[in-house]
């Protein structure tokens, strides 16, 4: 599970700025853990629940924000430049049997994950769409995509991207995947059968994946 590769410092403040300020009645240190502990897979109303076990009242909706806030802190100037990344997609199950399709790319070298997309289908029109999405938030202009089919290849020739078929160095794929579907699986509940709300999620989770690692290469250890 992803909590037991997170090491929490619940001492100091926080990184974000207004969660420091006299506007929050939250110590930073419970939001720290508050946090750390949805990303390790503890719903909202679990973490609402610890959060009244140490004395301090706060709604599911409040301890979204502050997830969703270090997510956004985190993100907004993060750009890679990775040798190598794998593209692939997988379908996933929302709500009321509603489907969509997950694209994601992977740096091979850091496992930091690039981009996670949700998309209504399936096909080049999509994959293209997401791989000029990557193009505009990290350096991969000189990056080898390793597919797993032709018809990525022909997405990222479109899209200008170097790509091979390769199929030895795509596990560190398929193991995000099974952890997306994971998380997928608890917390659909939470996004109201909206894709915008679903990718919000997949977004605020991907930059808990990728900074809060102790594993991982961005900052070699993992701190919230």
């Amino acid at each position: 599970m992803l909590f037991e590769e997170l090491q929490v410092d619940v001492t100091g403040s926080s990184d974000v700025e207004f969660l420091n300020s006299d506007r929050t009645r939250t110590p930073p240190w419970l939001i720290r853990l508050a946090c750390a502990v949805h990303a390790g897979a503890a719903s909202l109303a679990e973490c609402r629940d610890l959060c009244e076990w140490f004395g301090v009242g706060r709604r599911r909706a409040t301890i979204q924000h502050w997830y969703q806030a270090y997510a956004d802190y985190y993100e907004q100037d993060f750009t890679a430049e990775p040798d190598r990344v794998v593209v692939d997609e997988k379908q996933i199950q929302l709500e009321n049997e509603e489907k969509a399709w997950l694209y994601a790319a992977i740096d091979v070298d850091s496992k930091v994950v690039l981009q996670a997309r949700l998309s209504r289908h399936r096909g080049r029109d999509p994959a293209e769409q997401f791989l000029e999405g990557l193009k505009e938030k990290h350096r991969v202009a000189d990056a080898v995509f390793l597919a797993d089919g032709m018809g990525y290849l022909t997405a990222l020739a479109r899209t200008n991207l170097s790509g091979v078929l390769n199929y030895t160095d795509r596990n560190i794929g398929e193991k995000l995947f099974e952890t997306y579907t994971m998380r997928i699986e608890r917390f659909h509940e939470t996004w109201n059968g909206s894709q915008t709300s679903a990718e919000r999620w997949l977004t605020a989770y991907t930059a808990y994946y990728n900074h809060h690692r102790s594993h991982q290469a961005l900052k070699q250890k993992g701190s919230i």
